[in-house]
C-alpha cells in the first residue's frame, strides 16, 4: 500500500504468502508423496505470509483448500504406478494444521487453474464467503520416472477421508473427430498451431525455427539466473534451433528443448486472505500482493472448428477486460508471465495482447515451461508465486500471469500489484465476455472428406528419433475442413519434415476407420 493511501476495503482480496520447490536430485521416496510435497510448499507459503500470530495461526483460518488434479492423473502418458491419496487437498490440510477448511477442491485438467482460482476465491472473499483460501500442486513426475526406471517400489497410497469437490470443466480437449486420428495430446495439436501461425507469417520453415529459436532464448535466458528453474543452460538460439541427439524432435517443428517440460518434481502454494484477516493476523503490508484485475473465458473448444487457428479471441478478451478492470494499460505492465508450454502459445499470446516477442521487459518471470519447469497443471502457481516477490521487490509496479489449458483453449489473466486498489472489488461476470466468444461462427468438419484438397496446416509425430505419423488439417473446395493423416510412407514424411507442405494439393478420401490424404 503506498504511503498516505486509504486502507483497502476490509473485504479486499489480498494474496499474503507464496511458496516454492524445485528438486533436481533427490531420490525417489515413499515418504515423499505428491502430496506430502505440495505440503512442504503450502507451509513455505505459509511462513512467508510472516503473520505475527504465527504460521499455524494463519493455517487454522483457511476455510478453502485447492489442489491442482496431478498429470498422473489427467491422461495415459503420465500414469504412475505408485497409488495416490483418495482426497488431496484434505491431505494436504491434515499436513499443515488446516483444521477449519470447509471445502477441499481438486481441479479438473488445465493450466489456467491456478489463476482461475486465484480469480474465483477473490470473488467469494470480496462477497464475504470466505475469509481465506490455500492454492497449491505438485508434480513428482521426475521421481516417479526414476523408480519405474530403476525398479524402486514407492508407496504413495493414503486415504485421509471424504471427496474433494471437483473444480474446472472437465470436457475433453479433443473431439471424437480428431481422436480419430491419433490427435489428443499437446505435443501433436500445438505444433499444427505452430505452422497455422508460419503461414499467417509467410515464412519458410527454416526462417520459422529462427524466430521461434530467438523467441525461447529469451526465456532460457531468464531460467539461467533462477535457482528452482529445471534447465538452467542459458540455451541459446543457435542451440535450440539445432536438432541433434540432445534436441530430438518430439513433433515437427518443435525439437524436445521447445516443449515443456513435464518431468520434474517441482511444486508450489500461495495463500489468500480478506485485508481484514490480514490485518488481524499481523501480516505486514509490504508481504500483500493485490489482485487489480481478472478474466476467464475459453476460446472455440474443438481445435479444428476454430476459424483462425492463428488467433485467439479468448487471449484478448481475458486480456482487455483485466487491464479494462485494473484501470490501466498495456504500457503500464512492468512484468509479464505468459504461459509458454510451446512457442505457439507465446506468440499467438503476444499477438492479441499487441506485445512485441521482443519487449524489452521480457515475457516470463520464471524462465517458462521448457526452462524453469513444467509441473502439470501447476506451473501458474509456479507463476504467481514468482510474480508475488517479483512485485514486492518492486513496489507499485503492475505485472500481468496468464494461464492456458488444453490447446490453446481455456484462459485465464490476471493483474497484481503491491499497490492496493481503491473501493469495493468487483470484476465483470465472465459469463459476458464468454457468451461473445461462444457467439463467433465455427468452421464446419467435414469426417467423410473426399476428392481434392490442400493442407492448410500440418505435422509430423516421431517416436525417439524417427517420423511415424503425417498429422493434417486440410480445406475442401467449399471452405469446409478435414482432418486427416498421410500414408505411412518413410519418404513422405521425410518430404514433409524437409520442404514446406502448407498449402500442398492433393487427394483425401475416408476409409479404413481414418481420413486418409494423399499428396500430389
Amino acid at each position: 500500500m503506498t504511503v498516505g493511501a486509504a486502507a483497502p476495503d476490509p473485504r479486499m482480496p489480498v494474496l499474503v504468502g507464496c511458496g516454492q520447490i524445485t528438486d533436481a536430485t533427490g531420490a525417489p521416496t515413499s515418504q515423499r508423496s505428491p502430496s506430502q510435497f505440495v505440503a512442504q510448499a503450502a507451509q513455505l507459503a505459509l511462513d512467508d505470509a510472516s503473520p505475527a500470530a504465527g504460521p499455524a495461526a494463519l493455517a487454522t483460518r483457511i476455510d478453502a483448500v485447492s489442489v491442482m488434479r496431478f498429470f498422473s492423473e489427467s491422461g495415459p502418458r503420465f500414469v504412475q504406478p505408485f497409488g495416490r491419496s483418495s482426497n488431496p487437498p484434505r491431505s494436504v490440510a491434515k499436513r499443515i494444521g488446516a483444521g477449519s477448511v470447509r471445502e477441499f477442491a481438486y481441479t479438473e485438467v488445465g493450466g489456467n487453474m491456478p489463476q482461475y482460482l486465484v480469480n474465483a476465491y477473490a470473488e467469494r472473499i470480496a462477497g464475504g464467503e470466505i475469509d481465506a483460501a490455500l492454492i497449491c500442486g505438485g508434480e513428482l513426475l521426475r521421481s516417479a520416472h526414476i523408480a519405474q526406471r530403476e525398479s524402486v517400489a514407492l508407496d504413495w497410497n493414503e486415504d485421509p477421508g471424504g471427496e474433494p469437490v471437483p473444480v474446472g470443466d472437465a470436457r475433453l480437449g479433443w473431439s471424437e473427430e480428431e481422436a480419430r486420428h491419433g490427435l489428443f495430446a499437446a505435443i501433436w495439436f500445438y505444433p499444427l498451431i505452430e505452422n497455422a501461425i508460419r503461414a499467417g507469417r509467410g515464412h519458410a520453415p527454416d526462417r520459422h525455427m529462427r524466430s521461434m529459436a530467438q523467441l525461447f532464448a529469451r526465456f532460457a535466458a531468464v531460467a539461467r539466473d533462477n535457482p528452482l528453474a529445471t534447465r538452467r543452460d542459458g540455451y541459446d538460439a543457435e542451440t535450440l534451433a539445432r536438432v541433434d541427439e540432445r534436441n530430438r524432435y518430439i513433433a515437427w517443428p518443435y525439437p524436445r528443448l521447445m516443449n515443456a517440460n513435464a518431468f520434474v518434481d517441482q511444486a508450489a502454494a500461495v495463500l489468500m486472505t480478506s485485508s481484514a484477516l490480514a490485518d488481524e493476523l499481523g501480516i505486514p503490508t509490504e508481504r500483500r500482493i493485490y489482485l487489480h484485475g481478472c478474466a476467464d473465458a475459453a476460446d472455440t473448444w474443438v481445435v479444428s472448428e476454430r476459424v483462425q487457428l492463428d488467433r485467439s479471441p479468448a487471449i484478448r478478451g481475458c486480456a482487455s477486460a483485466a487491464m479494462a478492470m485494473a484501470g490501466i494499460g498495456l504500457e503500464q505492465l512492468a512484468l509479464f508471465d505468459l504461459y509458454s508450454c510451446f512457442p505457439s502459445a507465446v506468440e499467438v499470446a503476444c499477438r492479441e495482447l499487441g506485445l512485441a516477442e521482443d519487449d524489452p521487459r521480457g515475457l516470463t518471470v520464471t524462465g517458462g515451461l521448457p526452462y524453469f519447469g513444467g509441473p502439470g497443471n501447476n506451473y501458474v502457481t509456479h507463476s504467481i508465486a514468482q510474480m508475488m516477490r517479483d512485485l514486492r521487490a518492486r513496489p507499485g509496479a503492475f505485472g500481468l500471469v496468464t494461464g492456458n489449458g488444453s490447446y490453446l483453449t481455456k484462459h485465464s489473466a490476471g493483474i497484481y500489484s503491491t499497490r492496493a486498489p481503491q473501493g469495493p472489488w468487483r470484476r465483470e461476470h465472465p459469463s459476458i465476455l464468454q457468451s461473445r466468444i461462444d457467439a463467433a461462427p465455427k468452421v464446419r468438419v467435414e469426417t467423410a472428406p473426399a476428392g481434392r484438397s490442400a493442407i492448410e496446416t500440418y505435422t509430423v509425430a516421431f517416436e525417439r528419433e524417427h517420423p511415424v505419423r503425417g498429422h493434417v488439417f486440410g480445406r475442401l473446395p467449399d471452405g469446409a475442413r478435414f482432418v486427416a493423416r498421410v500414408p505411412d510412407d518413410p519418404a513422405l514424411l521425410g518430404q514433409m519434415i524437409e520442404r514446406d507442405q502448407l498449402g500442398r494439393t492433393g487427394s483425401v478420401r475416408a476409409g479404413d476407420g481414418i481420413n486418409l490424404f494423399v499428396p500430389e
